[in-house]
């Protein structure tokens, strides 16, 4: 049964709520700021959630490299406490639902788990002895086309109260980049509304189109099969799926053909019958995001704890690939940091 609205806003839901979005975020200003007068803000936020009072803020903009340009648009800690609140309530009702192969922003996924997946159905086929053909896609610019009223009406099948719904509406419709249209990267709520707006391309794939092999990571899907002809007749069919029931557009510049044996790039790695390789890119990128890391544990801006939990997330990743000498390289370096 899902939580009432006044549980969610409730003020214990909200100081769990702050304590959840507040983890590694103690030291930037805003939120230092924020929790100079905690318990009268949140029950002020309280009590406008309650009274239906409550408005959204503006937001700010910056811009960063990742590795392509872009935009992002942030809340302010009031805001993103309210975000945090309804990310766990949706996450409650919709983890059950999502199928197992879509690996974005979700609890025990990510990216290294998509790659496993993905590795694994090519060395299925190629055990089977069997032809692999792939074709990945990628939606064009899909945050900013996400279509609001398509977006409440999904939401409105599984969520009845009225009032949790009104509070949606008014997180969706804050962001005014295009009118009735787009969600920012940077709410928390931004990830998981692209997995429920997607959802409905995941169940279409596999229960309408009766396809297998099938991997999603955010608006970046791969499918394969072993006959080649099929394979481009469903993209065709997703291609028309996404364009008449989400308004979105799989352009034929973001759709590319691979066969097993080429490679098949996904999440920065490159999957081959036998092996994982890391793309040379996202070496590069690992490298200067470490030497960041670096940096700020200089100027005391993240604590060793925190370095390691960065190590900890790119050998979790090179775990699962074939990158012996990758790995005794960070190693180095992290050791003749410590003794340096």
């Amino acid at each position: 049964m899902n939580v009432s609205y006044y549980e969610l806003i409730s003020v214990g839901n909200l100081f769990k709520s702050w304590r959840a979005y507040k983890k590694g975020k103690g030291h930037k200003a805003d939120v230092v700021e924020f929790e100079r007068h905690l318990e009268d803000n949140l029950f002020s936020l309280h009590n406008q959630l309650k009274g239906g009072n409550y408005r959204h803020d503006s937001y700010s903009h910056f811009k960063i490299s990742d590795p392509k340009k872009r935009d992002i648009y942030k809340s302010t800690v009031r805001d993103r406490i309210v975000h945090q609140a309804l990310y766990e309530y949706l996450c409650k009702i919709y983890e059950p639902v999502f199928i197992e192969r879509s690996f974005s922003s979700r609890k025990d996924k990510g990216t290294h788990k998509a790659v496993l997946t993905l590795s694994k159905i090519a060395r299925d086929f190629r055990k089977n002895g069997k032809k692999c053909f792939a074709m990945k896609c990628d939606i064009r610019k899909y945050f900013e086309n996400i279509n609001h009223q398509i977006l409440l009406e999904i939401l409105q099948n599984k969520i009845q109260d009225d009032k949790v719904i009104n509070l949606l509406k008014i997180i969706i419709e804050s962001f005014n980049k295009d009118v009735g249209k787009s969600v920012p990267l940077g709410n928390i709520t931004s990830q998981i509304f692209a997995n429920i707006y997607l959802d409905k391309l995941d169940k279409f794939v596999l229960e309408e189109l009766k396809i297998k092999n099938y991997v999603r990571y955010n608006d970046d899907f791969i499918v394969l099969d072993e006959n080649e002809q099929k394979l481009f007749a469903d993209i065709k069919k997703i291609k028309t799926f996404l364009k008449d029931k989400l308004l979105l557009d799989l352009p034929k510049e973001k759709i590319t053909f691979h066969k097993l044996n080429w490679g098949i790039d996904f999440c920065g790695c490159i999957v081959l019958p036998n092996a994982v390789l890391i793309r040379n890119r996202t070496k590069r990128r690992m490298f200067e995001k470490l030497d960041l890391s670096f940096k700020k544990l200089n100027a005391e801006k993240i604590s060793l704890n925190d370095l390691k939990k960065v190590l900890d997330s790119y050998f979790g990743l090179l775990s699962h690939i074939n990158s012996y000498n990758l790995k005794m390289k960070v190693k180095n370096i992290f050791i003749s940091y410590r003794f340096s």
